[in-house]
């Protein structure tokens, strides 16, 4: 795999410390879908961390090879053929700069539109047409997964209507995006007991996030008591993050899990993450069906229109729900 553009310049790049072998989060819980208690387990798994592993997900091993292998190959063209894919404002190739408000990172990546179950016609990149038909047969697969785990989600919660976090995702208008992610080696810092940061630490601000990525590890996730852990590569597993809206959805009973990226001395990390969202005007509140007597709601209400757009405009790792909150007495 190529690096990003000429000698490696870290820089602008935050710095973090090298991954210890012994911080590695062996305890993430494990979803196999294709199980009785599959409802169950989701649940446990959102409130106790925001995050697990889903195991007999049903996607081919070919549908998210291919899409790999282009992956591979888009990242390695020449930086000028990349770049005319490019700015990544709105959609596109990007390299090094996530968003508009300073935040940096050892990563390029293509951030892409989703319409249904495949790439939004609006959005031409990429244009390579196998890469894109490579894309829009994984966008399907891994959509499908998104849907069955929130309709775990909904059954481990004792709501009747099966749908009733899933139609968020799949119904007329909803927000989906999804990203391609390239993290080259940075073998400028190998062996100096440092890291480059890949992708800064935050929360997703949509319902759920859904990840794959090849065997290179580089992802942490911040437990409850702020400790960072290194979560164990699976190639062949999908990993499940809950986002704020979700949070707020079950009024804080599962929890936006924080994660980040830390960039690999020695190998290339590639990712491919879904992010399901609802319509611009969705109404983000509890779901009454999941407020005991008297319990009220601990935050504002909004739509995820009005969320979407004071996430933009804040920095990767500020609390974004904050102003969301209620006051407590």
């Amino acid at each position: 795999m190529v690096v990003l553009t000429g000698p490696p310049a870290v820089d602008h790049i935050p710095l973090l410390r090298s991954p210890d072998p012994g911080d590695v989060f062996s305890g993430v819980p494990v979803v196999d879908l294709s199980s009785p208690g599959a409802a169950r387990a989701v649940v446990d798994a959102c409130e106790k961390f925001g995050f697990f592993k889903v195991v007999n997900h049903g996607v081919a091993t070919d549908t998210m090879d291919t899409v790999e292998s282009e992956a591979v190959r888009f990242f390695s063209l020449p930086l000028a053929d990349k770049d005319r894919s490019g700015p990544a404002y709105p959609f596109g190739y990007g390299s090094k700069r996530i968003g508009l408000n300073g935040d940096m990172g050892w990563l390029e990546y293509l951030l892409l539109a989703v319409d249904k179950a495949s790439l939004s016609d609006a959005c031409n990149v990429p244009s390579c047409a196998v890469f894109r038909g490579a894309l829009n047969e994984y966008i399907a697969a891994v959509r499908k997964v998104a849907v069955r785990v929130m309709e775990a989600m909904a059954a481990g919660l004792g709501i009747a209507a099966a749908d009733a976090l899933s139609a968020m995702v799949t119904g007329e208008g909803s927000d989906q995006v999804f990203r391609v992610n390239h993290y080259p080696p940075c073998r400028a810092l190998q062996g100096l007991g440092c890291s480059a940061t890949g992708f800064g630490e935050h929360t997703d601000p949509q319902l759920i996030s859904v990840l794959r990525s090849n065997g290179t590890s580089g992802l942490q996730v911040a437990l409850r008591d702020g400790q960072w852990l290194s979560v164990p590569s699976d190639r062949d597993a999908f990993f499940v993050n809950v986002g704020d809206s979700l949070q707020v959805l079950t009024n804080g009973r599962f929890k936006s899990v924080k994660h980040r990226v830390v960039a690999n001395s020695l190998k290339s990390r590639v990712s491919f993450i879904y992010f399901g969202g609802p319509p611009l005007a969705q109404r983000i509140a509890p779901l009454p069906q999941l407020l005991g007597e008297g319990e009220q709601s601990l935050y504002k209400e909004f739509t995820w229109g009005e969320y979407k757009k004071a996430a933009y405009k804040s920095r990767l790792g500020d609390n974004r729900l904050a102003q969301f909150e209620k006051m407590t007495s």
